[in-house]
């Protein structure tokens, strides 16, 4: 019931009556006075007039499942949250939560990580209330081989929720992270479960920069965040929210398919070595290319000095720019 009040509260440019509210929901004005003290213990500023009723007037810096639920416009992504106020891992608790039979869609949030994965097992720097740390568990009916594209759909939905939500406009560095001016605004991490060639499970684990002010020396040339780049907070139920209402409909063109023959064309036109040259590294050998963009299957395709054309598998190399991480 508080998430529909808060929902009907975020939606009016006005005041709302707390008649109207009890008429809407079937409840005594009783309640919904319990609820919206309730809100307010939270955090909610909500104006209180006689004869006039109730008005959001600003909502608190932090993840509650009622305004995460409030805030979405999917069908069913996020619409079973787990949010969590200090947590080790997203992806290690959507993990858990799957093996013990989370719905496909579970959504798990936290203020911090203390133990965050990025990829190649590297730490990542979850700084408590000034992200976007999430994971959400997916049961899709795909064939194992074509999973790992779903890390590309990830990238292309924080592009797209995160200019949306910040008016910025980013850029994926191939395969999967998003990048501002050149610096990392967001990691992923797609991980999954199989038996032989069935798939049990795959958690997606998005981490967004998205409030931080300063970053430690040894990362500042590398990371950045919505906040640095545009000197203004962002809404971060509102980044998160945007970014799973991108990711729900371009999973759908992709399942139509299992490739990225719906997506390939957006993608490439956000990718920031298009038509670039470009370090390819596999293992000590580094041989320099120009990108040409990805493939339907999220290859990525590469030219080399005479003319040959090849198709990077995402894992099986590291991409770096000639002139620093940008690209």
């Amino acid at each position: 019931m508080k998430e529909k009040i808060l929902r009907e509260l975020k939606a009016g440019e006005s005041y709302i009556s707390g008649q109207e509210l009890c008429q809407k929901f079937g409840v005594s004005r009783t309640a919904v006075w319990k609820h919206i003290k309730a809100l307010k213990e939270e955090g909610y500023v909500i104006d209180s007039v006689s004869n006039k009723g109730y008005k959001l007037v600003r909502c608190p810096d932090v993840l509650t499942a009622e305004d995460i639920k409030s805030s979405l416009s999917t069908t069913w992504l996020g619409r079973t949250v787990k949010v969590m106020k200090t947590v080790d891992s997203t992806n290690l608790e959507a993990k858990r939560l799957a093996e013990a039979g989370a719905l496909h869609g579970t959504l798990v949030t936290a203020e911090e990580q203390t133990s965050g994965k990025g990829r190649r097992g590297r730490s990542w720097i979850s700084v408590p209330g000034q992200g976007v740390w999430m994971s959400f568990v997916l049961r899709p009916d795909i064939e194992l081989e074509n999973s790992s594209m779903l890390t590309l759909v990830a990238a292309l939905a924080v592009e797209k929720g995160i200019k949306d939500a910040a008016g910025i406009d980013g850029r994926i560095k191939w395969p999967n992270d998003v990048l501002v001016n050149g610096k990392k605004v967001c990691g992923i991490l797609t991980e999954l479960s199989a038996q032989m060639d069935e798939l049990n499970y795959i958690v997606v684990g998005i981490g967004i920069n998205a409030n931080i002010g300063q970053f430690p020396e040894e990362v500042r040339d590398k990371a950045t965040s919505l906040l640095a780049e545009t000197g203004e907070t962002v809404d971060r139920t509102r980044l998160l929210c945007q970014v799973l209402k991108h990711f729900e409909q371009d999973y759908e063109l992709f399942k139509k398919t299992e490739d990225f023959s719906e997506l390939m064309e957006e993608y490439n036109g956000f990718l920031a070595h298009f038509g670039q040259e470009i370090k390819v590294v596999r293992g000590k050998d580094e041989y320099i290319c120009r990108s040409e963009g990805i493939n339907r299957r999220g290859e990525l395709r590469v030219v080399d000095s005479l003319g040959r054309t090849q198709e990077i598998f995402s894992g099986e190399v590291s991409i770096r720019g000639i002139h620093g991480y940008s690209v």
